[in-house]
């Protein structure tokens, strides 16, 4: 019988094909009867007896086709290996077995016709040709059938055998579903739990087939493992029942349980997280929807156990992404229209994206409650660095929720596991990091260029696209601040993607920090305070191979390079300092620019009030050495603080705009710092035209407030009340009579609350208020007191109120303070010519005199503006305006004397032969009558002089050689250097037309070059030559035909006997001009040009 028995088997092995099997399943499929009857009892019948007519149908192919004896017994012999009943009194129940046999069949006939597949070797000849196809592939058409019968399986073995609250009920799915539920009879035998049993062992059994698994689960799934769940984990109602009641073993319950996990693991987990949170179900929801309250919620166990199995995808490689990806699947892609615009469909989808992103990370939240991994990290992590554009942003947006999630309810945990590994580049580079001996190699990488861009943009998207000022993740932030700021200075050298990402992180945390930290942070950008965390003295930024920033450690400073090193120094903190300027301009909304400014001018207060006392070392002789050295060194750092501080407020000054302070609280405080300078300043008899100004501005600014400009509050009072000491100092210490008289006024008007106010504080205010019905006219209460005083006087004190003026108090505080016919020079631009009045213009002379520097400034500026526009009643007094500027020429001060320089070039442009011969006698005068400081602004005015001529300069070319040249015999070195460099600007102009003195300009030269005794000079003589050739470019070998050989020898002399290297390096620049001049001279450029000669 045995041998019989494996005869059979092997025949069946040999002569059943897949075509037969499915078939079968056809035959299974074949609908029955009529289903166009609306009556719920005649779709019952229908139902059933459609299946009884095919399983009859299926019986007598069986017996009576000899095709099909085969398939028969393959049948039969799997069905003696089945361990399940197949026969029932319920028909559902027969049809379910009779189809897990077939399936049972299709699996084992595909197994074996793929193990007897041998393919041909392929042809070398044509391997275009594609491979043989194994014989268990399955057609579409197929694909579909075994589709078919898989949802018969399911709908009639598996769910209507779950409890309630188990997966989702049939009749919520279907109509056909609904029916099934009342066909199927739960009190035959086999029980209920066996058949749920036997068809999940069954589909399992199938679904070791690849091909036939993926059918499985990528529809069925969800009931798949909801059955064994229900298998495995459902508690049992009763503990009394002996092994023969039992329906499942425990062996039985422990193989659901195993299936169950090893399926889980087999899947594609997002499906198994969508699947798992399809089952556990949500939270109890009122609703008066019928259906919805039929529906009944997940048991506790199974929700406890769905969320066990959740955490164990959390727990794997890449279970994060997995449990992302199963919530947010689904949200979809975008619908376009055939307008190219997005529908509807995706902005709800894109919300509810939104919604289920917030889920997801609670649900990594609420998992990682406990201890989270450093896996479970970087897998949260890695939902930032995603780059398809669908759904990246989705998964940023989970990874971010995830962190601020986190950081509120788990700050500990957060910063461990999350914010860490986020910001270990940055802290891998700190100062107060130790870097081990294996990374100090000079050229070593520390920080990658992937890694230190994905950090930044990791940061970012936590910290500024998140915005949740949570103190962990400011906490977290803060040690890092240093090495951010410099990277952001180190961007700024060059283009880069990451510096708007870093200006935005800088920004966003200097916004968000308490006002003290940020004060605090932005002392450490600047090098004041030498505690914040930095960059390690080790490390510096680097260009990367492919357009990126990395951090390497730098290589050894040898004592060569020590100059350089020092330069590289020096102009990194200019530039730090400037681009703190730039990334404070953009805070100045937010009050921290005006803060900060504050700040420095506090500093600038002890800088210029110092006693120089303390500075000074103690006798050699009591101090040790080592003392000695750390004094100086002390001394070296106050220094260079002091400088920094000098430093920042100029950047601060030309970067910031009027709108740098934002309410009343920092006018104050910026008055208040004004106030205490002043009384330093007179306690140490420092006293300054500079600190008069200053002082008189700031309180012709609080005159202002006071007098109605701004509508004050009480507590707007209670912050003026700081002033009170302050001004009563100064009424009773400085020594000017008017800022005395108004400090008192001031003082009185504060503590009435603005309810007394004396004439003086009254005539600022209107006088503000009214500023622009002015029309640079001097309003009759000013005229008065300028009356009341002597000329310096009473032009303070129109200082005094023109610094009230501003239109919007306490954001125009720095602004330069200018008489009114002189304080719009924008609109002074824009007028026609002849537009001035007397008066203005006499009022503008007047001011040119007055003693405060930016009032005589801007009235030099303004002449000059008049000028440049050719005003007929600012020329007509073209002799005086030339008085006012020479005699500015000799002020000490910066700002005047260079808009002196300006007006008289700009008066000459227009007057070149009055102007010019007196300037060129003042120049070529002696010590004794001018000074050496007059004598080079003179020159700096000759030179803007020849520029401006431009071809117009031979009309003037004998006195201009003549006077530069005799400058070349004057014993100051300074004035010979101004006169060889004013001679190479007029000979570079002067192409042929220096022709004739070219031999007296080229034995001045080698006579300078060879003989003079101070480097700066024998550096402008060489200077000149590089201005010759350049000027002359190819016309210099004819017009220095006769001379060139001479400037020649006299380069090759500089080159090897010059000891001064930049004298050396002109005279190389001046051969390489010369060698192209040659060059083109010797082998001119070829062109491609025709000649037509018309013959006579």
């Amino acid at each position: 019988m045995a041998a019989s028995g494996q005869a059979v088997g092997n025949a069946a092995q040999e002569i059943c094909g897949l075509d037969r099997i499915l078939e079968a399943l056809k035959l299974l499929l074949s609908p029955g009867g009529s289903g166009s009857s609306s009556l719920q009892v005649t779709k019952h019948d229908v139902l059933l007896a459609t299946l009884k007519s095919n399983l009859s149908a299926l019986e007598d192919k069986f017996l009576k086709d000899p095709q099909w004896k085969k398939l028969k017994l393959l049948r039969d012999q799997i069905a003696d290996k089945a361990e399940w009943p197949q026969n029932s009194i319920d028909v559902t129940w027969s049809f379910t077995s009779q189809t897990l046999l077939l399936l049972l069949c299709l699996k084992e006939t595909m197994i074996r016709l793929a193990a007897n597949f041998n393919p041909g070797k392929p042809n070398p000849r044509t391997p275009e040709v594609a491979p043989a196809l194994s014989p268990d592939a399955l057609s579409i058409s197929q694909q579909k059938t075994v589709q078919f019968i898989l949802q018969f399986v399911v709908t009639l073995g598996i769910c209507p055998y779950l409890m309630p609250g188990v997966g989702v009920p049939l009749r919520y799915r279907t109509e056909f579903g609904a029916v099934v539920q009342d066909v199927v009879c739960l009190d035959a035998a086999p029980d209920a739990t066996r058949r749920l049993y036997t068809s999940c062992r069954a589909l399992l059994n199938v679904a070791e087939h690849t091909s036939l698994g993926s059918l499985i689960f990528c529809h069925h799934f969800g009931d798949i493992a909801a059955g064994l769940c229900q298998l495995g984990f459902c508690p049992t109602k009763s503990k009394l029942l002996t092994p023969a009641e039992e329906v499942l073993t425990e062996e039985e319950r422990t193989l659901s349980r195993g299936a169950l996990r090893d399926m889980l693991d087999q899947v594609y987990q997002p499906l198994a997280v969508r699947e798992l949170l399809i089952l556990q179900g949500g939270p109890p929801q009122s609703c008066t929807d019928v259906k919805t309250q039929l529906r009944c919620r997940a048991p506790a166990w199974l929700r406890r156990l769905c969320g066990q199995l959740l955490s164990e995808r959390l727990m794997r490689p890449n279970g994060v992404q997995a449990v992302v990806r199963g919530i947010l699947e689904g949200a979809g892609a975008p619908n376009i229209d055939q307008k190219g615009t997005q529908s509807r469909l995706f902005c709800t989808k894109n919300r509810r994206a939104g919604t289920l992103a917030a889920a997801a990370a609670t649900r990594v939240a609420l998992v990682t409650r406990g201890a989270p991994p450093l896996g479970i990290s970087w897998s949260v992590l890695d939902l930032f660095h995603f780059q398809d554009k669908l759904t990246a942003r989705q998964f940023q947006r989970v990874a971010t929720t995830t962190f601020i999630t986190l950081s509120r309810e788990r700050p500990q945990l957060a910063a461990k596991y999350l914010l860490q590994p986020v910001l270990a580049p940055l802290h891998r580079c700190l100062n107060t990091a130790e870097i081990p001996e294996s990374y100090r190699v000079p050229g070593t990488i520390l920080v990658t260029e992937e890694e230190l861009c994905r950090c930044i943009e990791d940061v970012f998207k936590v910290y500024v696209i998140g915005n949740e000022p949570l103190t962990v993740l400011m906490d977290s932030l803060l040690p890092v601040l240093g090495v951010l700021f410099l990277l952001y200075c180190f961007t700024k050298q060059s283009v880069s993607h990451i510096r708007s990402l870093c200006q935005e992180i800088l920004l966003w945390i200097l916004g968000k920090l308490e006002r003290k930290k940020a004060i605090a942070s932005l002392k450490g950008f600047a090098g004041l305070d030498k505690a914040v965390p930095s960059l390690h003295s080790l490390c510096q930024f680097r260009v990367a191979t492919q357009g990126g920033i990395m951090i390497t450690i730098k290589e050894a400073i040898s004592d060569e390079d020590e100059d350089e090193a020092l330069y590289q120094k020096v102009s990194s903190e200019q530039d730090r300092v400037e681009h703190l300027g730039d990334l404070l301009s953009l805070c100045q909304e937010c009050g921290l620019a005006g803060d900060f400014f504050i700040f420095c001018l506090k500093e600038l207060t002890h800088v210029a009030t110092e006693n120089e006392a303390e500075l000074k070392t103690k006798p050699f002789s009591s101090k040790s050495l080592l003392e000695l050295e750390q004094h100086q060194t002390l001394l070296v750092e106050g220094q260079e603080q002091k400088l920094l501080v000098l430093q920042l407020m100029v950047v601060l000054c030309e970067r910031m705009s009027e709108q740098i302070f934002t309410n009343i609280t920092q006018v104050v405080d910026f008055v208040a710092a004004t106030l205490q300078r002043a009384c330093a300043s007179l306690a140490h008899q420092a006293e300054s035209t500079v600190e008069s100004q200053t002082l008189s501005m700031s309180m012709g600014l609080v005159a202002v407030i006071l007098g109605g400009a701004v509508q004050l509050k009480s507590s707007d009072f209670a912050v003026l009340k700081q002033l009170l000491p302050l001004l009563e100092k100064v009424s009773n210490t400085y020594p000017d009579p008017v800022i005395q008289e108004l400090a008192v006024d001031l003082r009185i008007t504060i503590s009435t609350h603005g309810a007394f106010a004396t004439e003086a504080v009254s005539m600022a205010a209107q006088s503000t208020l009214n500023k622009k019905d002015s029309e640079g006219k001097i309003e009759e209460p000013q005229q008065s007191s300028h009356e009341r005083h002597t000329d310096v006087a009473h032009s303070h004190l129109e200082q005094q109120q023109s610094h009230g003026t501003a239109p919007q108090p306490g954001l125009q505080s720095d602004a330069p303070v200018t008489p009114q016919g002189v304080n719009e020079p924008s609109t002074t631009t824009n007028q026609k010519s002849g537009s001035i009045t007397t008066e203005q213009l006499q009022e503008v002379l007047l001011s040119a005199y007055d003693p405060q520097i930016p009032t005589r400034a801007a009235a030099l500026r303004t002449l000059s503006c008049w000028i440049e526009q050719r005003e007929a009643k600012a020329l007509e007094m073209q002799e005086k305006l030339l008085k006012i500027f020479l005699e500015n020429l000799e002020h000490e001060d910066t700002f005047v004397y260079l808009s002196a320089i300006q007006g008289v070039a700009l008066l000459s442009d227009v007057y070149p032969e009055k102007i010019l011969p007196d300037l060129l006698a003042q120049y070529d005068s002696s010590k004794d009558e001018h000074t050496p400081e007059t004598r080079m602004k003179v020159g700096e005015v000759l030179m803007r002089i020849v520029r401006a001529l431009g071809d117009m300069v031979s009309k003037y070319r004998e006195p201009l050689i003549h006077t530069f040249l005799r400058g070349v015999r004057d014993p100051d070195g300074a004035h010979r250097a101004s006169s060889l460099a004013n001679l190479g600007e007029l000979c570079q102009r002067l192409d042929f037309l220096l022709g004739s003195v070219v031999h007296e300009v080229t034995a001045c030269l080698i006579a300078v070059a060879k003989t003079d005794s101070e480097v700066q000079v024998r550096r402008a003589a060489i200077h000149v030559i590089v201005l010759l050739l350049r000027g002359l470019s190819q016309k210099a070998t004819e017009v220095l035909s006769d001379v060139l050989k001479d400037l020649y020898h006299l380069l090759k002399h500089v080159v090897r006997l010059e000891p001064d290297d930049v004298a050396k390096l002109h005279a190389q620049l001046a051969l390489e001009e010369l060698d192209d001049i040659m060059k083109n001279f010797l082998f001119p450029p070829r062109k491609l040009e025709k000649k037509i000669v018309v013959l006579p």
